[in-house]
């Protein structure tokens, strides 16, 4: 899992307005890691909770993940890494989080996909997860902030992406824009400052508003807080979303 750095954490909050909304709107200057603003966009992506640190209220400083609302038939799904939700207690999903308030509510997961690569072995080239969410009013979290689209068998660097993610030493989420460049034949790599733990299950969204990697596979995600990995998304990814949009 992504290593804790406190230094970056304290540049980051020092970088200046017109490099933080640069680095938001996406085509900005590339390999730049600021505060994400709050925009629709920032919304769909949030961070995970315990289910008893939330019913305890203790929202800030507990996160230890993200993730992000895709679109889905039923309007109740993220994606996130794997290594996110294979442990055991229940969890809830925050999107938008920010300053320990959760602005668009506080989503059960009610159930969780992981790919058999991961299940079986916990497999690098198999770290991408699902969970759906539980429903309020007969209303899903898409429904509240809209989704990204899940796209697999992109080509990696077709385009640059955007990164956006909950490092666990901030209370705000934080966003690089960069070109992803390959690893492997089953991973992909994307050079981004600061992407420090808790980043893990952050979304790389593609300028058509697709969701193209996720933070995570090779080393949980990478050792060091610069280099950044995702599985590239193929037939398995593919078939777990399948499955998950599908559950009904």
């Amino acid at each position: 899992m992504k290593r804790n750095a406190l230094l970056g954490a304290v540049v980051l909050l020092a970088v200046t307005s017109a490099s933080e909304a640069a680095a938001d709107g996406g085509p900005g200057p590339l390999g730049v890691t600021a505060v994400a603003a709050a925009t629709a966009q920032s919304a769909r992506v949030g961070a995970l909770f315990t289910a008893a640190d939330a019913d305890a209220g203790k929202l800030a400083g507990e996160h230890f993940c993200t993730a992000s609302v895709v679109r889905s038939p039923h309007h109740d799904l993220v994606v996130t890494a794997a290594h996110c939700l294979s442990g055991t207690g229940e969890l809830v999903f925050a999107p938008g989080y920010r300053d320990g308030k959760a602005p668009y509510g506080i989503w059960r997961v009610e159930r969780v996909f992981l790919p058999d690569g991961w299940a079986q072995g916990q497999d690098e080239d198999s770290d991408v997860a699902f969970a759906v969410l539980d429903g309020r009013g007969g209303a899903g979290v898409e429904d509240v902030v809209g989704g990204n689209r899940f796209a697999t068998r992109t080509a990696t660097g077709a385009t640059a992406v955007t990164v956006t993610g909950y490092p666990d030493s901030l209370e705000v989420p934080v966003r690089c824009t960069n070109r992803p460049t390959a690893h492997n034949s089953t991973q992909q790599r994307i050079d981004c400052p600061d992407l420090t733990g808790g980043t893990s299950g952050s979304p790389w969204v593609n300028g058509d508003g697709e969701v193209v990697g996720v933070l995570g596979g090779h080393e949980q995600g990478g050792a060091t807080a610069d280099i950044s990995y995702s599985v590239v998304l193929g037939s398995e990814a593919a078939e777990l979303y399948r499955d998950a949009a599908s559950d009904p």
